[in-house]
């Protein structure tokens, strides 16, 4: 099946209705960067492993004008063994304070409903949790009492192996079906409508054909009425469009942010809330270049 883009333009980033309360408004699709306080993440192997690494880098991207630093103590790469919770909390909470302190508006990633409450507490204004409520039964009831903004992400296990159930009908309708109970859910346990964000969940359960549907078809993850969290950043899926073509080789993925930026173009001219990425200043200057192109002409 071949992706095509959306004749009717989704909402602008930035409609009132479609902004969660408490985080930036600056008129354009937002852009998230990426602290991975990790051993094995795909993108960086580690190097912002320590508390003080992991800091400077966050920083380093509210230096480079990141809308919202996104912390995460847990790999999610294909693969990928759990942190006990002991661990990921250890990992994680240091570097948000901090971050909060030096005026960052803090995301963190977690599918742990004891992390997120903590994180709150330490500073975090956002909680991007890549199971969509349900590697934990009380994230939802949590994120109910706490009242901040919640991302909603298209999850079907644990990456250990999570890449054994990427099969579908047609991939753009069950990934929206899928989303559409799990908001139904986060409504049930008392989560305000204007709190969630809806993520397509892109390489997780998903081939790289699976991946180029769900941005092809972006606008479908619209019609939810949710505003939209793209992460295509340096995913395999980009390294495996531009492998070397003698060998075969995918691209190694700190050589893939170009790709991403262009990614990042069209996401963001389909209207889509924010961009979590590796490298900020790439795509900051490519959503800055969309928010003007749309203000003349129609987007996608």
């Amino acid at each position: 099946m071949t992706a095509t883009f959306q004749a009717t333009a989704p909402p602008r980033p930035g409609t009132p209705e479609l902004h969660p309360q408490g985080l930036p408004r600056p008129g354009r699709t937002l852009v998230m960067g990426v602290v991975n306080v990790t051993p094995d993440s795909f993108s960086d192997g580690g190097l912002s492993f320590a508390p003080e690494a992991a800091v400077a880098h966050g920083l380093a991207l509210l230096d480079e004008g990141a809308d919202i630093v996104d912390v995460g103590g847990e790999s999610t790469r294909p693969g990928a063994q759990r942190p006990t919770l002991e661990e990921e909390l250890r990992r994680v909470l240091p570097v948000v304070a901090e971050l909060a302190a030096a005026g960052a508006v803090v995301s963190v990633d977690t599918m742990r409903a004891e992390v997120a409450a903590r994180a709150l507490d330490a500073g975090a204004r956002l909680i991007n949790d890549v199971s969509g409520g349900l590697a934990d039964p009380a994230m939802l009831p949590t994120m109910a009492r706490a009242d901040a903004p919640y991302v909603l992400m298209h999850w079907r296990g644990h990456a250990a192996a999570m890449q054994a159930n990427a099969v579908y009908g047609d991939v753009v309708t069950d990934v929206v079906d899928e989303l559409r109970r799990r908001i139904q859910a986060a409504l049930q346990a008392g989560i305000r409508p204007g709190s969630l964000i809806v993520d397509p969940g892109l390489g997780f359960a998903k081939e790289a054909e699976h991946n180029w549907q769900l941005l092809g078809r972006l606008g479908e993850v619209h019609a939810l009425g949710h505003p939209v969290l793209v992460g295509a950043s340096r995913k395999s899926f980009l390294g495996r469009l531009l492998a070397d073509p003698a060998t075969g080789q995918p691209r190694p993925a700190q050589l893939r942010d170009a790709a991403t930026t262009a990614v990042s173009v069209l996401a963001a001219a389909q209207g889509a809330w924010c961009l979590r990425v590796h490298d900020v200043t790439s795509t900051l200057d490519a959503v800055r270049v969309t928010a003007r192109w749309g203000a003349e002409t129609p987007a996608f």
